[in-house]
């Protein structure tokens, strides 16, 4: 039987996109991956979440309805908890965000490398403040830390960026509270407890890299290597025979496809840009795999 839609959650989320920029996000895939989205399923499971962009296109497209239960997660404590600081605390953080927009125009390059090196003590509010700041005024988004588990990219160069929109933050908000949003700082796997049959499931993960100088996966600590990919590969298998709904994204490579070699006849290849390439001419005409097992 399908759910009512929340006509407040449909007003507000036609507008509504991510709020962050994030290498290998889907927001310029989408137009591509929404044709696999199931048609009926029960909850909804985003374990890599990043800056969400399949949630937020569900959001807009009025898939998330009342009743309706998203499981957003990430191993990444820094992600979560911004999530967690706009759904619970929007108006402490907007004064830390334009705070952080005032210095930041001030001298950018100084106020920059000053905020990057300073995250010790933060409440959870200034974390997330900071993250939203370097975020949209880093290298194109990316995310990476070192061996320390020390953010390290270097700023940006952009010119008089937009390090928070209220708009849409204010709608983000809106939506993370008026529709059942729960959010969880843990690693992928431990969605097994949560999912049961017919729930649905979008895998980002970090992908396999093209080649050796193409592997952004330091997205924490911990990195994400082939037993990574391995390992998530198993966890597929594992919840397909729990008869679950399951969408993977991944990089078109030998590796990626022996991994999911049971399911070759829902193997797609889909075109894309490459956005973290240094050199634009190499963004071109690169392909991705669109894995499911329904």
């Amino acid at each position: 039987m399908s759910l009512e839609v929340n006509p407040v959650v449909k007003n507000i989320g036609r507008t509504c996109h991510p709020f962050i920029k994030w290498a290998g996000g889907k927001s310029r895939l989408i137009s591509q991956i929404k044709n696999f989205i199931p048609l009926e399923f029960n909850n909804y499971f985003e374990p890599f979440v990043g800056s969400g962009a399949l949630f937020f296109y569900m959001v807009r497209s009025s898939i998330i309805k009342r009743d309706f239960c998203a499981h957003l997660s990430d191993i990444n404590s820094e992600v979560i908890n911004v999530y967690k600081s706009i759904k619970g605390n929007l108006t402490d953080l907007i004064r830390e965000l334009q705070y952080n927009e005032i210095e930041y125009y001030k001298d950018p390059k100084r106020f920059y490398y000053k905020l990057r090196a300073d995250d010790f003590g933060f409440n959870d509010i200034k974390k997330a403040a900071r993250f939203i700041t370097l975020n949209k005024t880093c290298y194109n988004g990316l995310y990476r830390v070192n061996k320390k588990g020390v953010f390290n990219v270097p700023i940006g160069n952009y010119i008089n960026p937009k390090i928070f929109d209220l708009e849409n933050l204010t709608k983000v908000n809106k939506i993370m509270n008026l529709t059942n949003t729960i959010l969880e700082n843990y690693d992928y796997h431990n969605i097994s407890t949560k999912i049961k049959e017919n729930d649905f499931i979008y895998f980002d993960p970090p992908y396999h890299p093209l080649n050796e100088t193409s592997n952004f996966t330091n997205y924490t600590i911990h990195g994400f290597d082939y037993n990574q990919q391995k390992r998530l590969a198993n966890f597929f298998y594992e919840l397909d025979k729990r008869k679950c709904k399951i969408l993977l994204s991944n990089s078109d490579t030998t590796v990626i496809r022996d991994l999911y070699s049971s399911f070759t006849e829902n193997i797609i290849s889909i075109n894309t840009l490459r956005s973290i390439n240094s050199n634009p001419e190499r963004r071109k005409n690169h392909s991705e795999l669109i894995i499911k097992n329904f």
